[in-house]
């Protein structure tokens, strides 16, 4: 795990805020920010832009966790949380806020590094299937818009489906262009038409 990343830790209490840091520290993580103060935290950490987030919370609730989730934008970042207490519910909540990690119990020292590079591992899988599932949206997006613009090719030439696409195809070809990018032009030609 590379130890150049940047750590923001939210602690309000400073013993903990120290005995966290010296953890990071002496792990090899030497970029540590500590933030003891809640208040304007999504400026703070958007001002600091860490790579990963470490929370200690004594006494977590929804609203909370939602706070926390909006700081410290928990899909840019991985987030590590530590909870004093926790239930069910707020297991859930946790990690429908996009929490990469979320421990009931202190932040001892040794478990600090398993928890963040568990939750820098979730965070990095978890990116990963965010990207690829805009790719796969992007796709169909891209295949209905296609498949309406065929359509009108279809019906404006009196040619079949392959024969339309073959058209489209041809055109994006000779003008250097896509193909979905042709079907948008045809697309938006045809409702300035209608």
């Amino acid at each position: 795990m590379k130890n150049d990343l940047k750590i923001v830790v939210v602690e309000a209490d400073r013993d903990r805020a120290l005995a966290i840091v010296d953890t990071l520290k002496d792990e090899g993580w030497n970029s540590v920010t500590v933030l003891g103060d809640a208040t304007g935290l999504a400026r703070k950490i958007a001002a600091l832009d860490p790579d990963l987030v470490l929370i200690d919370l004594a006494d977590p609730s929804r609203d909370a966790l939602e706070q926390v989730s909006l700081a410290s934008s928990a899909d840019a970042r991985a987030v590590a949380m530590f909870v004093d207490r926790s239930d069910d519910e707020m297991t859930y909540a946790a990690m429908a806020a996009g929490l990469s990690a979320y421990v009931v119990g202190a932040p001892e020292p040794e478990r600090i590094k398993s928890v963040l590079k568990t939750a820098i591992a979730r965070f990095q899988v978890t990116s990963q299937m965010r990207r690829e599932l805009q790719v796969a949206k992007q796709a169909l997006e891209d295949r209905k818009t296609i498949d309406r613009a065929k359509g009108l090719v279809m019906r404006a030439k009196g040619v079949s489906e392959e024969e339309a696409y073959g058209l489209m195809r041809k055109t994006a070809m000779s003008q250097n262009r896509k193909v979905i990018d042709v079907a948008q032009a045809l697309l938006t030609a045809s409702d300035l038409l209608e």
